[in-house]
């Protein structure tokens, strides 16, 4: 402060910013009127004049652990916006606003922490958010003279073990909802492919096209291999094929294992017709011995 502003206070001349408001008390009592912003006079010996500042003011909220309704411990901070709209309530009525709207709010913010749930912090912010405003605008307004404009909730601190249930949580949510689509997709295809197969039955030509199809996609691969697959048709025709052929060659084997018939007698044409050949069992031809055992 120069010495002109000096001199020009000693003889009452004030100057009022032009976001601030001034009060004059005279004799410890409250002038009726504030003043504007601008020069402005009072008297030196009587009066003493109280500016009071107008604008918004953001007062951090330290963080608050509290309980949750489901039994949860979270630390949670908040930013507060406030603005002075009556100055005679907020000098008069309070003996430092900003102390006391400061503590109203971490009141207020443990209170609304215990009558919220955890996924109500975590997703529905914008509720939080308003609720906690009119908490703290209630006592604040009328009797104060201060007016909460806004309260956004900064952070919510987790537990260790509970982000670790978290985690488990949403990575079995996430495995059930792949499988629900994966299990969708396979019905879809099996309803797909079970058209395709009727309307294939319905014309053989389409299914010698699709084998080729599928002998051309493999091609375009570039392998040294090519797989040709056999149709079932031709297995069931060898099979049917292989069927009477099996019976005729147990039928042969029957004929072979059963018991040959002894050769008939010749007789010598020598001999008159009519005589009987007769042939001891126990003979041998002349000229021969028999054989010893």
């Amino acid at each position: 402060m120069c010495a002109g502003d000096r001199t020009a206070e000693m003889f009452g001349f004030k100057v009022i910013t032009q976001y601030e408001k001034g009060i004059v008390f005279r004799f410890g009592r409250a002038l009726p009127g504030i003043r504007g912003a601008g020069l402005t006079w009072v008297n030196p010996f009587t009066d003493r004049l109280r500016k009071v500042n107008m604008q918004i003011i953001a007062a951090a909220v330290p963080a608050q652990e509290a309980i949750t309704r489901d039994n949860v411990t979270l630390r949670v901070d908040a930013v507060v916006y406030y603005r002075v709209v009556d100055p005679v309530k907020a000098v008069i009525n309070v003996q430092n606003y900003t102390f006391a709207v400061s503590q109203v709010a971490q009141t207020s913010l443990r209170s609304v922490i215990g009558q919220s749930n955890m996924d109500q912090l975590l997703s529905e912010r914008d509720q939080v958010n308003a609720h906690l405003k009119d908490v703290i605008d209630a006592p604040t307004e009328q009797p104060w003279g201060i007016r909460v404009e806004r309260v956004e909730v900064k952070d919510v601190s987790l537990p260790e073990s509970m982000k670790r249930s978290m985690s488990r949580q949403a990575e079995a949510e996430r495995e059930r909802r792949a499988r629900i689509i994966s299990a969708d997709g396979e019905y879809q295809a099996s309803k797909r492919l079970a058209a395709a197969a009727a309307v294939m039955a319905a014309d053989p030509a389409a299914l010698q096209l699709r084998l080729l199809q599928t002998v051309v996609e493999v091609a375009a691969e570039k392998n040294s291999t090519l797989v040709m697959p056999v149709p079932v048709e031709l297995l069931r025709f060898f099979d049917r094929t292989a069927a009477p052929t099996g019976l005729t060659e147990s039928s042969a084997d029957v004929t072979q294992d059963a018991d040959p018939q002894p050769p008939a007698l010749a007789a010598p044409p020598s001999l008159p017709a009519g005589a009987a050949i007769s042939v001891p069992l126990n003979s041998t031809p002349k000229g021969q011995r028999p054989r010893q055992a």
